[in-house]
């Protein structure tokens, strides 16, 4: 980066400041990840330079021959790696998936499901706060108080009185396998049509380790960056006779020309998802996230839904008596990363919240195992139940330097 360096020094020293956090801590944000240097090298390429309105051989620039082949590659990666009949690689993000997917299958004001953000769906699924939320009318499902899983019934009670035309399962902090065949049942029910959004799980979904959405659903959204390694941005997948609308819904509806940059780095981490070390990969992932929640069980600490399935885990910390803010910010302080998370029926804001949400995705891509997943748990324990004592997270964060420096980051120090 000697370029930058020299261009915008200040610009310069933050990325590299980045860096030395990124190497120096322990990453346990269930929803981030380290992407391949590959992936980086695509993803900051000289694409950049390129517009590309339109699609494939049906672009408003000249110029776009390369261009063309890479989306294509892309979008025939996609397709294969989920055994999908139509990809749309070309959504920046979630969001713009997710809304690209409203604008296709929806008229502003139309009835629809999603999950509660307040017990672990996504704001995009409907909450107030989001265009979703202020552009259709999105009725809330959620967890049993006793399970704390989807409350299927619930669902279909739902369902059935309000007549949604559009039913969105997927979550951003539910530990448990979702039932996709239930939905498409509840859905077919009611005459809807179901999307599924499976931007956390879509590594998992990828490899078989995880039921996957695509067959019994009409339209399926995910981001790359999360347990598929891939960089940050999205697609959608779909149902053949569904190509049109949403192609047309991607674009010109919602955004204007594509990051070819990002769909060539997509490519690159469609193309390492089908390879076979992929699964090895995954299955080390969902390891680790067992391991995590035996011990923080083992050491007194509650579980929502009393366990997970995939790459993350919920805990409520109320038994210790501090909230997960106090709970990120001391773990932030010994070079653990974590999020603060609602609990479902949680008591407390948003903001403040009871609960943290843990994922092993990127510490998995670093290398890290059962062993390591022990004595990050301990970590963890140690420093919520003593939050504000200096000699206890003084001795942990030379623990996390430790770790750090034992395990390189992929795609930063290879």
């Amino acid at each position: 980066m000697s370029s930058l360096r020299q261009i915008d020094p200040e610009i310069s020293r933050i990325i590299e400041l980045e860096r030395k956090r990124q190497q120096e801590t322990i990453n346990l944000i269930a929803s981030e990840n380290y992407a391949s240097r590959a992936v980086l090298e695509a993803n900051g390429s000289f694409l950049t330079d390129k517009y590309a309105e339109g699609y494939p051989h049906h672009r408003y620039y000249g110029g776009c021959e390369n261009v063309d082949e890479i989306e294509t590659l892309a979008i025939e990666r996609a397709k294969k790696l989920f055994c999908a009949e139509h990809a749309n690689v070309q959504p920046h993000a979630g969001a713009q998936a997710n809304m690209a997917s409203y604008f296709a299958l929806l008229e502003y004001g139309d009835t629809a499901m999603g999950m509660s953000l307040a017990h672990g769906g996504h704001m995009t699924h409907g909450d107030k706060i989001t265009l979703s939320g202020k552009s259709y009318r999105f009725i809330s499902y959620g967890v049993s108080k006793e399970t704390e899983r989807i409350d299927y019934q619930e669902v279909e009670k739902l369902a059935l009185e309000y007549k949604p035309k559009l039913i969105v399962a997927g979550a951003s902090a539910y530990p448990r396998i979702i039932d996709f065949e239930r939905f498409r049942q509840i859905a077919d029910m009611v005459g809807a049509k179901l999307l599924v959004d499976m931007a956390h799980i879509a590594g998992l979904v990828a490899v078989g380790l995880h039921p996957t959405p695509v067959p019994y659903s009409d339209v399926v959204t995910s981001t790359t960056h999360k347990t598929l390694r891939g960089p940050r941005s999205a697609f959608v997948l779909c149902r053949k006779e569904l190509a049109q609308i949403i192609d047309s819904a991607v674009f010109p509806e919602m955004q204007g020309g594509p990051f070819v940059h990002a769909i060539a780095a997509k490519a690159v981490a469609f193309h390492e998802a089908l390879q076979p070390s992929f699964f090895e990969y995954q299955r080390k992932t969902l390891d680790n996230a067992q391991v995590l929640a035996s011990e923080l069980q083992r050491m007194g600490l509650r579980l929502v839904s009393g366990g997970t399935d995939n790459h993350l885990v919920l805990v409520d910390i109320t038994a210790i008596g501090v909230t997960g803010k106090d709970a990120q910010e001391a773990l932030g302080r010994v070079g653990i990363v974590i999020n603060r998370n609602a609990i479902p029926f949680d008591t407390r804001s948003r903001w403040l919240a009871s609960g943290i949400r843990l994922g092993t995705p990127a510490i998995t891509s670093r290398g890290f195992g059962e062993a390591e997943m022990k004595h990050i748990a301990e970590l963890i324990v140690r420093v919520i139940s003593h939050i504000g004592d200096n000699a206890i997270e003084s001795q942990a964060k030379e623990e996390v330097s430790h770790w750090c420096r034992r395990f390189p980051i992929p795609g930063i120090d290879d």
